[in-house]
């Protein structure tokens, strides 16, 4: 007799109808409108739209840095909007990575990574420093544990920020634009790290104007516009055949600009 497939697990990530404003009364500006959205475990969700659509605001909210004004966000099958939940206890599970690098100037590349684990954590500093270097190697940066931020390119400051949110384990990787401040000589190093940790079945959400990227890296394509997801599906769906009228004008402008 054959086994009935395992059933597959809760999401990672779930949006239910999350919905964001800025601002109050005749000032008030709408950033996400009604969003749902389902992030598997070991899938890649991209973002894609225009600037203002909403992206960045959907990857806060994510990580509670910003508070949805209704609607709900749940994390392995728990609701993290709730109130009475532990929003630092919910971002030690989930790893960020922005595009200002963020990194501590006065402090070592290797400290830099190993100092949540120390602080947040309580693992013991040769654990925190093991892990670091562990890490440092598997981004092409092994040589550059005792180096400060400020002796580094964009492209290896930008690796090294990514290190540091890998440092705690992550259940989740959200990744916002992250070689948006790069010269495009050093976008492809910071792209490449993205597709070894796709390999690695990292789950992650990243928001991004690399269209060529995008289609290559991801499961799930989202094109955001006016806070609302207008249109998703896989990337042979969005970019090969988009249903929405706006998602071809904003595709056939990535075109003209030689960025897809």
């Amino acid at each position: 007799m054959t086994q009935a497939p395992a059933p597959d697990p809760d999401p990672v990530l779930r949006l239910e109808s999350v919905r964001k404003t800025y601002g109050h009364g005749h000032g008030s500006s709408v950033v996400l409108r009604d969003v749902d959205l389902t992030v598997p475990q070991h899938s890649v969700t991209v973002l894609i739209g225009a600037s203002g659509s909403g992206k960045s605001t959907l990857l806060k909210c994510a990580n509670l840095l910003e508070e949805v004004d209704d609607g709900a966000i749940f994390l392995d099958g728990e609701e993290i909007t709730d109130p009475r939940v532990d929003a630092d206890a919910v971002r030690r599970r989930i790893g960020v990575v922005f595009q200002a690098y963020n990194l501590f100037p006065h402090m070592s590349v290797l400290d830099n990574i190993a100092l949540a684990p120390r602080r947040v954590h309580k693992a013991a500093r040769r654990e925190a420093e093991d892990r670091a270097r562990e890490l440092l190697g598997r981004l092409g940066l092994g040589d550059k544990a005792a180096e400060y931020p400020d002796r580094l390119s964009g492209g290896q400051q930008q690796r090294v920020a990514i290190a540091r949110a890998l440092a705690n384990r992550p259940r989740l990787l959200l990744l916002d634009e992250v070689t948006a401040a790069l010269d495009p000589e050093l976008v492809g190093e910071v792209l490449n790290v993205v597709r070894d940790l796709k390999e690695d079945g990292m789950t992650m959400v990243v928001a991004t104007h690399e269209m060529g990227f995008a289609r290559e890296v991801a499961d799930q394509v989202c094109f955001l516009a006016d806070g609302v997801v207008l249109e998703r599906g896989t990337p042979a769906e969005v970019f090969g055949a988009p249903a929405h009228e706006r998602t071809r004008r904003f595709l056939s402008r990535i075109v003209e600009a030689g960025r897809l």
